[in-house]
């Protein structure tokens, strides 16, 4: 587990702070997870804190309308503001994450890890500056969201995970639909109209972009029309 510990030192300095004692109450653990698992939830949270090491991890949380919703994204160093927000306020954890790539993640008691945010300044001044970034980074795509149509946010992520070398990705509408904070209905009209206009192609699970320039130049004339 030491080999452990200096990975999680390495990606999150603050945390040499803690007594060696203080660790070994903590039981940590490591796990690797595969793409597209879960790897936690209300269950986990109840019990653990997480801590990224490797990979990237998208945060979910469902509407009222059963609608699935991505709230944010964490990469090694990030801390989940929720996470930290319902064990402070004994509430249950609201989303779920799932690992958009191979993810290694260490995880501790959760009642250690919150008290180390009391006891060690160096660990509380890491995780509540961590938290704001990450209510930053949650606020900059609540506004984009709300400040671009649906159709120009769609053409930028089919922009963003494909390339010229790359022009396909696997994806559901359903997936698409989370992504963006809409409707799957609503996601597969505006992918028709991609489609008959010869952008794309789509599969089952699989969409290829024909067309980049098109999609740019789409994407640009929305964005200035606003």
């Amino acid at each position: 587990m030491n080999h452990d510990l200096q990975e999680l030192y390495d990606t999150f300095p603050c945390f040499r702070a803690v007594s060696a004692e203080e660790w070994a109450a903590a039981q940590p653990r490591l796990k690797t997870f595969p793409p597209a698992a879960g790897l936690f939830r209300a269950e986990e949270a109840a019990k653990y804190a997480l801590f990224l090491i490797a990979g990237t991890v998208r945060i979910s949380t469902i509407a009222e309308s059963g609608r699935e919703m991505i709230a944010n994204r964490l990469s090694p160093g990030d801390i989940c503001a929720f996470m930290v927000l319902s064990g402070l306020s004994e509430r249950d954890y609201p989303g779920a994450m799932t690992a958009e790539t191979e993810v290694t993640a260490l995880f501790v008691e959760k009642s250690s890890f919150l008290r180390w945010i009391q006891e060690y300044a160096p660990v509380r001044n890491a995780v509540f500056g961590n938290m704001m970034d990450g209510l930053i980074r949650m606020s900059e795509l609540l506004t984009g969201k709300i400040a671009k149509p649906l159709d120009a946010r769609l053409a930028e992520l089919l922009l963003r995970l494909t390339s010229e070398q790359q022009p396909t990705i696997r994806s559901t509408h359903q997936q698409l639909s989370a992504e963006l904070g809409s409707a799957r209905e609503v996601i597969s009209r505006v992918l028709s109209r991609m489609h008959k206009k010869g952008w794309i192609a789509t599969g089952r699970g699989r969409i290829s972009v024909l067309e980049r320039e098109a999609l740019s130049s789409f994407v640009g004339d929305l964005v200035t029309e606003l």
